[in-house]
């Protein structure tokens, strides 16, 4: 999701106001802000809403199942090597930038390997001071460099794989070993330089800045051998040469990685478990994306968020008491989400926290786009039950009819097919149906779960009464609450049907053995049912 991106997010089993109430915030933010702020959900979008992004033609809010910290939220070392590179050029890079280790990629960015500090040293410290020093095959001009060589005869543009010699005693000795793919390191010895040139080297260095004659360089470009001179002595050439080997040939493949999704907390244990106190970021197919550390880890990363149509942790996000809130807007009863610093908290007593983003933008005198309009007036016809609900208040009414006239949609026609959209009981199975819109709350020391399911009859709850009981007596078991309690609320005749599944004396103390129950009047979860219900709980 990137750095400095501040998530604004609803509640658990999201709603269509907690879906469109999001939209309509990011919007209103970016404008001030482009780009800064992303819609965001942690549940599935229901049919209600999903009919309601279709019909306004606008994407669901992207899905965030935790705000935990995680490794794209942290900056990473993006630098890494090829394969081919001649190590003495890796260790180059990676003393100019003051990095212990250095991923190696192949010709696509794939990681294959590391090279690392303790990697370099064990290759060359370990080296067996009798093997024969040898050259892999290599451009004329990277030999050159790596050697601070002038190439005086371009013989060929290539050296292949070959033997090296430094010749300073035994000439004949050499001379009767090389083969033509073999180098040669000599000094000022003309008749030396001249004796290897005939024997068919394919390369001669003349080290300690000493002179290539006439005679040699003839001698040269008519046997086709290339020669290079340097300052370096005939050590330090060999040195040099043992130093340009690719990385592929001293890298470790044995490497730790991790993914930019991964939590933080994950991520500093597998460098912490990690021989190279560091772990490689990868993506599909092991592209290589970048590098941590001890170091970058030990940075404090928190996700930035805006909660949106609730503010108690049970019904918030995985992960959010990790991250930094930085405002809550609400229509609910206070709950338990408590902050180390003060933030902006707005709480309205309105049927819906789509009103309050709509007054937001009548507040700044910004006025949304239309699909954005439509999609604050759905939030507030399905809220508020196109009206109906107690909840309803003026606000939300004239939040309405300012929305209705920029999306130019008809509330009174629009509320009751959005409504339906939302009603298909038949088509979800029993567990689906009753944790699709379920809060949690903590009366008086018991957990509590309120399951609600719009219907536009009292049928499916009658019909279905044995099989909805089931379900919550295994849901309540399944989620470890105290009591669960389903309503089933007829959005037509002003009462819902209850079920509830609890422990035998308290089902019996708030006198629900007998279920459904119908509640005349109970439209509401938080304004008729947990007020009535709580002042019974406390009884208990």
């Amino acid at each position: 999701m990137g750095q400095n991106k501040i998530i604004i997010i609803g509640h658990k089993q999201p709603d269509t106001d907690s879906i469109c109430s999001v939209i309509g915030y990011a919007e209103l933010r970016n404008r001030a802000e482009p780009g800064k702020y992303i819609p965001a959900r942690c549940g599935e979008v229901s049919p209600e809403a999903k009919f309601a992004l279709e019909t306004f033609g606008v994407e669901a809010p992207v899905y965030v199942a935790s705000v935990e910290p995680t490794v794209s939220d942290i900056p990473l070392d993006t630098r890494s090597v090829r394969q081919d590179v001649p190590t003495v050029d890796v260790a180059g890079l990676m003393d100019t930038y003051d990095m212990r280790n250095m991923p190696i990629t192949d010709g696509d960015e794939t990681l294959v390997g590391l090279v690392s500090e303790y990697g370099l040293a064990r290759a060359y410290v370990r080296k067996n001071p009798r093997e024969q020093l040898s050259l892999i095959p290599m451009p004329l001009e990277t030999l050159a460099r790596i050697l601070d060589a002038r190439i005086v005869v371009p013989a060929r543009e290539t050296l292949g794989e070959g033997r090296v010699y430094t010749v300073i005693d035994a000439l004949h000795v050499t001379l009767s070993r090389m083969t033509p793919n073999d180098i040669a390191i000599v000094g000022d010895n003309e008749p030396a330089q001249l004796a290897l040139i005939s024997a068919g080297v394919a390369a001669l260095i003349i080290a300690e800045g000493a002179p290539a004659g006439e005679r040699v360089i003839d001698a040269a470009r008519s046997r086709g051998a290339s020669v290079l001179a340097t300052t370096l002595d005939a050590f330090s050439v060999g040195k040099m040469i043992s130093l340009s080997l690719p990385a592929s040939m001293i890298m470790e493949t044995d490497i730790p990685t991790v993914r930019l999704e991964d939590s933080l907390e994950y991520a500093k244990g597998i460098v912490s478990n990690s021989k190279f106190r560091t772990a490689c970021v990868v993506g599909e197919d092991r592209q290589h994306i970048g590098l941590v550390s001890r170091t970058t880890l030990m940075q404090e990363v928190q996700k930035s968020v805006i909660l949106l149509d609730h503010n108690e942790y049970s019904q918030a996000v995985d992960g959010i008491e990790q991250a930094d809130i930085l405002e809550i807007i609400d229509h609910h009863r206070l709950g338990a989400i408590s902050t180390l610093k003060p933030v902006r908290f707005l709480n309205d007593p309105v049927g819906s926290t789509s009103t309050i983003v709509a007054n937001k933008f009548i507040e700044a005198c910004v006025e949304p786009t239309p699909s954005t309009a439509g999609l604050l007036l759905s939030g507030v016809l399905s809220d508020t039950m196109v009206m109906k609900l107690s909840t309803t208040t003026s606000a939300d009414i004239r939040a309405a009819d300012y929305l209705a006239a920029i999306a130019g949609v008809d509330p009174a026609e629009y509320g009751p097919e959005l409504i339906r959209k939302g009603m298909d009981l038949d088509a979800l199975p029993k567990d689906e149906l009753l944790t699709r819109d379920m809060k949690r709350y903590n009366l008086f020391g018991r957990s509590i779960m309120v399951s609600q399911v719009m219907t536009s009859s009292f049928e499916f709850a009658e019909t279905h009464a044995a099989e909805i009981r089931a379900e919550l007596d295994h849901l309540r078991t399944t989620m470890g609450v105290d009591c669960f309690f389903a309503l089933f609320t007829n959005v037509f005749s002003n009462a819902s049907d209850l079920f509830a599944a609890g422990d035998e004396a308290c089902i019996t103390k708030l006198d629900l053995r007998d279920q459904p129950v119908r509640l005349e009047g109970i439209m509401s979860r938080k304004k008729d049912f947990i007020p009535k219900f709580g002042q019974m709980f406390r009884q208990l």
